[in-house]
């Protein structure tokens, strides 16, 4: 008797690694949807990155046309029938997305989006919340909720934090896509390429970044984020005892050490 072989479920995020940088894939096309199981995938693979001293650097990726569409309305749209209306629900949701949106700029290693193809409401605030992203020329971005009588407040948090307060007005009021070129002129994304070099582009920029003290990254990411939202002054004093901290590491002595002696240095992450 023939037994079939067993039906190997495809993990809702991937996770591959090449040398210090870690690629997590979104995997459940073509919407990729932030689904509840989606959302706890990406956090658990967040959170196993953060204490992994192999990763130095994240990618944020997807598989098939679409980076992500958002939020899965199906899935919200089962619990209208509970006894809340979907309260319960909809706060877990909402919630969790933004748990997950802050876990990446908490997170003490840069975090690269890589996206070919569409980015929508949540997916969108997906893009918004890495630190970096670098886009293919055909990809488009969209805060659409306004179509479907859903504001996208929650993406607008992380759109108002990149683009300019009258450019991310255009997006969540019309709800109309923009292009890959727009969307750089916005300042969504870092880079437009073309698509046969976007993983080789975006792995080259990982390794460049990963190359650098993990130490001085952290230290430099939380002083960004942290600093953004302090006023002036408060900014260059915050950042100024950063700095005389950072001056102590063990890697900071290093680093300078080995440009006046011109060689390469060697980290330790102290």
């Amino acid at each position: 008797m023939t037994v079939a072989p067993a039906l190997v479920e495809t993990p809702l995020v991937t996770r591959d690694r090449n040398g210090p940088v870690l690629r997590l894939t979104l995997s459940n096309p073509p919407a990729n949807a932030l689904s509840i199981a989606t959302m706890e995938a990406m956090m658990a693979a967040l959170e196993d990155a953060r204490s992994d001293d192999a990763v130095r650097v994240i990618v944020i990726a997807a598989a098939g046309k679409v980076f992500s569409a958002g939020h899965d309305l199906k899935e919200l749209t089962l619990h209208r029938p509970d006894e809340d209306r979907g309260r319960a629900f909809f706060e877990k949701t909402m919630r969790l997305c933004a748990q997950m949106m802050q876990a990446i700029v908490t997170h003490p290693k840069p975090v690269i989006a890589e996206i070919d193809g569409l980015a929508t409401a949540a997916g969108c605030q997906l893009v918004a919340s890495c630190d970096l992203a670098i886009c293919t020329d055909t990809s488009a971005f969209a805060t659409p909720g306004v179509n479907i009588g859903l504001f996208c407040s929650t993406p607008m948090v992380a759109l108002t934090r990149n683009v300019h307060r009258k450019q991310a007005m255009e997006m969540l009021l019309t709800g109309e896509q923009i292009d890959a070129s727009s969307a750089k002129e916005f300042g969504l994304v870092n880079r437009i390429v073309p698509k046969e070099y976007l993983n080789q582009i975006v792995q080259k920029y990982a390794e460049v970044i990963a190359s650098k003290s993990p130490l001085t990254l952290k230290t430099g990411k939380e002083a960004f984020y942290h600093q953004a939202g302090m006023s002036l002054s408060d900014a260059y004093d915050y950042c100024a005892n950063v700095m005389v901290e950072n001056m102590l590491f063990r890697d900071a002595e290093e680093g300078i050490g080995a440009f006046l002696q011109k060689r390469k240095p060697e980290w330790t992450g102290e």
